[in-house]
């Protein structure tokens, strides 16, 4: 597809809307660069009525100005958002704690905004208020994680961890996301985006296959069909009216970490059944095993790949791959499952366990995330 080559180069951009448009009139995939750009808006237009109901001369912050406390070459202070008003609320509000207490323990003067899971909170006064060096994201989902509150905070003129607006959106969208790793030479499984409404009456694609939300994370809304299965998935009424329906890929559930343009390890994931919201977030749900016990090429293939698809998004900071693995078929049986942009950051997450299997404990890799957002700034 001539928009997939178009894409790959300009989907880490960062900058002004008006930047965004320069780039976007001249690409092949123009549907994608305006919603690129609609979303950037969408989410710096939210708070611009605040900010300039509130700013005066005096106050940082005026009309776009940097927000953030007054050293641009060390930090001192850090807001670590969390909670916010997606279906991973709970998870946000555990990463996020745990994040401040390890910030703490690095030296860092930590403000903990917590933000309620009704929208409306004037996130823009908070962070004002604050006057933060560095803002540590630990929001997950919706409008933490898909570059709404990444838009806010480019408003804002303030560093913050993790990848920008643009590689944001693209991760959370799964369906563009395949597209660029295809473009870019990396496996991934089939799939197609089709009405709720009709994968409720008939299987839209040959069972066994997987149905799940286009932009949600934590495999929130996952629906296994199995081989043979005579009637389509009962969809919950809390499903969007469009998802996502790709084949079931079978095997091993394996896991690496980037960090910067460094892929730290493997780990495999062993459940009961399906990777799924419980079992990754209820105590026993699921065992991990680091450095996973596979074969050196699946290892090294693993480590590659990881980096590759890191760099497709666009993304920056800290990363997690995610991967299955039908060890039946050898390296051909491995395929990119999605990338998360803001995995869980509790001591006992996947991404801190690799960190610290490299020498790195929670405070350093807390440290690491905080002057790399400062540096990228």
């Amino acid at each position: 597809m001539a928009g997939q080559g178009a894409l790959l180069p300009f989907v880490a951009f960062r900058g002004s809307p008006r930047d965004i448009w320069a780039k976007a009139k001249g690409r092949a995939d123009f549907a994608f660069a305006l919603r690129a750009l609609l979303v950037f808006c969408m989410a710096m237009t939210w708070p611009r009525k605040v900010a300039q109901q509130q700013a005066s001369p005096e106050q940082p912050g005026a009309k776009g100005e940097k927000v953030a406390g007054r050293s641009s070459r060390a930090a001192h202070s850090v807001a670590v958002l969390m909670g916010g008003p997606s279906a991973e609320h709970e998870v946000s509000l555990s990463s996020g704690r745990e994040c401040a207490n390890a910030l703490r323990v690095a030296g860092y003067d930590v403000t903990e905004i917590v933000l309620d899971k009704a929208r409306g909170q004037d996130l823009a006064g908070l962070l004002r208020a604050a006057a933060p060096d560095v803002v540590f994201n630990a929001l997950h989902g919706r409008w933490g994680e898909d570059g709404c509150v990444q838009g806010l905070l480019e408003w804002l003129g303030l560093p913050y961890t993790h990848s920008g607006v643009l590689a944001s959106a693209l991760a959370m969208d799964k369906s563009r996301a395949k597209e660029a790793f295809r473009a870019a030479g990396l496996p991934v499984v089939e799939s197609v985006i089709a009405d709720a409404d009709e994968v409720r009456r008939r299987h839209v694609i040959p069972p066994p296959y997987v149905v799940k939300p286009n932009d949600e994370g934590s495999s929130v809304g996952v629906y296994i069909v199995q081989d043979g299965a005579n009637q389509p998935p009962d969809l919950s009424p809390d499903m969007p009216d469009r998802v996502m329906v790709e084949a079931y890929a079978p095997g091993r559930e394996l896991t690496t970490t980037v960090m910067g343009d460094r892929a730290l390890d493997v780990t495999e994931i062993l459940t009961e059944g399906w990777y799924d919201y419980a079992a990754k977030y209820t105590v026993g749900g699921s065992r991990h095993v680091v450095p996973a016990q596979i074969p050196e090429e699946i290892r090294a293939a693993c480590l590659d790949l990881a980096v590759r698809a890191h760099k497709a998004l666009g993304c920056r900071g800290l990363t997690r791959t995610d991967f299955r693995w039908d060890e039946t078929r050898g390296l051909a049986g491995l395929i990119i499952l999605e990338v998360n942009t803001q995995p869980g950051m509790t001591p006992t997450s996947l991404a801190p366990e690799q960190a610290a299997r490299q020498g790195i404990d929670f405070p350093a890799l807390m440290r690491w995330m905080v002057e790399d957002a400062l540096c990228r700034s």
